[in-house]
């Protein structure tokens, strides 16, 4: 079956299962995993966990690829709609309501973002609120990528409070606690529910300006669903005004302190669970997990689809570019230029375009990436082909289209070769990103890890993505050898040379 057929199944498969079922999203840290899980349960729904920042869950969101996802008030307004002031519900539900979406549930509790420092130092330099800041402009800051790029986050912060502090390099969240834990940064942005600021001793600074808005978590969700699904909907109003600071920050200590699964740490809600020391585990039973086959099952298909397509295109791509000299540097340096985007990007401008998250994106993503070593080894392969050999195929009769196919490409196979085992290799490597928009694989492990800061979720993760790798680069290898043999086999019979 032809992948374009392929697609066309998927897409239907995709659309099918989300007219019958209720789809939650969530962002990629601990909190928004929590709550999506809690919805989820709630409304007996489907959660697709961990899809990336604002950007891409809300893309998601818009194209009808989930339903509602948690956010908070201060976010739709500052960094969705580009509000003004400090909007409410009604004002909100107004501006939202031509994009066919609407906010409702605030669930109980405000998780604004802060600035935080560990005590000790804040201590010995005086600082206590934000303003403060602006007299030390030596510190050394660690900031979410996201914060960095929100008008509510650095660049509006860095205006109020007139900070001289240059924009630092951003630093993934759940890292950003070790770092500052080791002194390695000495300011840090925090989520006021976040559960390791009491345990790594942080001081919160006081935004005595009011800078901040209100985050108050709330369901973004599309006006269609909530018709679509009523009865889900209606399960979901005992949330409502349920969840304090309290119990955010007991569901968070329970995942990223305790061990906990998200799952169980969102039953928290239902429950009464005393605080348990982080639990044991051991590297085997996390690494070959229940999870395992299923990860692995969907990293080989994005990986082989892919790259199945990278070799259908790329091949007569590389051909034509051998072939055709004024369409060379137009191939070429468009297959070039798709290798410098940013994986992310690509991503989050696929999921706008294909109109859904999950595998259709990701596998799109990876045969574009994957096709720039496909058509140069192929290309290269052409142009190495002996001026002689042509000609003596052509002295023979043969048409041009004969001496590519009896000729040039069989004596260019190994480089074709080469350059789909390189696109194989690459592709294993970065289909774990592919888990940042839902489409599973060993990815799913390292965002988890990344959102936790657990190294033991992260290794089982990268180490059976670099384990496959290993395995198809010697794949391809023994394949090679074996191609290798046959043509001598082949060039012997032909030549009545005794075998070797």
């Amino acid at each position: 079956m032809k992948p374009r057929w392929l697609a066309l199944l998927a897409a239907a498969a995709v659309c099918g299962a989300q007219a019958q079922t209720l789809t939650v999203g969530s962002k990629r840290f601990t909190e928004s995993y929590i709550l999506g899980e809690l919805i989820a349960q709630t409304a007996g729904a489907r959660h697709r966990p961990g899809l990336g920042n604002t950007g891409i869950v809300f893309a998601a969101l818009q194209a009808g690829s989930i339903d509602l996802y948690p956010e908070y008030t201060g976010t739709i307004a500052k960094e969705i709609l580009r509000l003004e002031g400090r909007p409410g519900l009604a004002e909100l539900n107004r501006a939202l309501a031509p994009l066919g979406l609407g906010v409702a549930l605030p669930l109980g509790f405000n998780n604004s973002y802060a600035l935080a420092m560990r005590e000790e130092r804040a201590q010995a330099l005086g600082i206590r609120a934000l303003s403060d800041l602006a007299r030390h402009p030596g510190l050394r800051f660690g900031l979410s990528q996201e914060f960095i790029g929100r008008a509510d986050g650095w660049p509006g912060l860095k205006a109020a409070y007139a900070l001289p502090h240059p924009t630092p390099s951003g630093l993934d969240h759940g890292l950003a606690y070790e770092a500052i834990a080791a002194g390695r940064i000495e300011v840090m942005d925090v989520y006021s529910t976040d559960a390791k600021i009491e345990r790594y001793g942080l001081r919160v600074l006081r935004d005595e300006r009011g800078f901040f808005p209100r985050y108050d978590a709330v369901l973004l969700y599309r006006l269609d669903a909530a018709r679509r699904f009523p009865g889900q909907f209606e399960a979901l109003k005992k949330l409502e005004g349920r969840i304090d600071e309290r119990l955010m920050i007991r569901m968070n200590a329970a995942a990223e302190l305790e061990g906990r699964s998200f799952a169980e740490a969102a039953a928290l809600f239902n429950q009464e669970l005393p605080v348990e020391a982080a639990r044991p585990r051991r590297f085997l039973a996390t690494l070959f997990g229940p999870d395992f086959w299923r990860l692995t099952g969907e990293h080989l298909l994005l990986v082989g689809l892919s790259l199945a397509a990278s070799i259908a295109a790329g091949v007569p791509l590389g051909v034509a570019a051998a072939k055709l000299p004024h369409a060379s540097q137009l191939i070429l340096g468009a297959v070039g230029v798709i290798q410098t985007i940013p994986s992310l990007a690509l991503f989050a401008f696929l999921i706008a375009l294909v109109g859904t998250i999950g595998t259709m994106p990701a596998l799109v993503a990876l045969f574009l990436y994957a096709l720039l070593p496909i058509v140069r080894n192929t290309h290269a392969g052409l142009a190495q082909t002996g001026r002689g050999l042509v000609q003596a195929g052509m002295a023979i009769g043969l048409s041009p289209r004969q001496v590519l196919a009896q000729v040039e490409l069989p004596l260019a196979v190994p480089s074709i070769l080469a350059g789909i085992k390189t696109s194989a290799v690459i592709n294993v490597g970065t289909a774990t990103i592919a888990a940042f928009i839902g489409a599973g694989g060993y990815g799913e492990r390292i965002a988890t890890g990344l959102a936790l800061n657990d190294n033991l979720t992260l290794l089982a993760g990268a180490i059976p993505a670099a384990a496959l790798a290993l395995l198809v680069q010697g794949a391809f290898e023994l394949g090679e050898r074996r191609f290798a043999w046959m043509a001598r086999v082949d060039l012997n019979q032909r030549t009545g040379a005794p075998p070797r």
